[in-house]
């Protein structure tokens, strides 16, 4: 609505800023007969006037290409990166040490529902950083910190750059 007014102001033109974009995990179809809503909002902003979009983490690198027009993809990493050295000493990006992941499914009867199905790595004795693009319901990270901890990890620290908190 806002860019809609803009235009209507006669604005030369309009950069967006999105720190987020709201519905970027409906990036795909999962099943029939699901919209594709963050092609949906692309083609909004763009429909009323939007020259460029600027985001920051977008849950998937595909919705760049949804919208017609400039989009500059921010990314957290470097900043959550030079925190991690700064609070815990070196990591897998900032010098070697062991990198582990957890494997996780999402249930199908369920939505917004995952299962923590093992820890692929050497996790025991050691800190472990989880990041996430996006925290909605707390579920999904919460069940990867079990996990790690069950595996003998000595802490957990966790990194968003969304935290919906729904």
């Amino acid at each position: 609505i806002m860019v809609d007014a803009l235009k209507r102001a006669s604005a030369k033109r309009i950069t967006v800023v999105m720190p987020f974009y709201g519905y970027a995990r409906q990036d795909k179809k999962h099943r029939g007969r699901e919209p594709i809503s963050a092609r949906l909002i692309a083609d909004l902003f763009k429909t009323a006037g939007a020259n460029r979009l600027i985001c920051v983490d977008l849950h998937a690198d595909q919705i760049q290409g949804y919208f017609d027009g400039p989009v500059d993809h921010l990314m957290a990493l470097p900043i959550l990166t030079e925190y991690v050295l700064e609070k815990y000493g070196r990591s897998a990006k900032l010098g070697g040490v062991p990198l582990a992941f957890i494997h996780k499914t999402r249930r199908t009867d369920r939505p917004n529902e995952t299962v923590a199905n093992r820890v692929v790595g050497d996790v025991t004795g050691r800190i472990c950083v989880l990041t996430d693009d996006m925290i909605d319901t707390g579920g999904t990270i919460v069940k990867a910190a079990e996990a790690l901890m069950n595996d003998g990890a000595a802490g957990v620290v966790i990194a968003a750059t969304h935290a919906i908190l729904s």
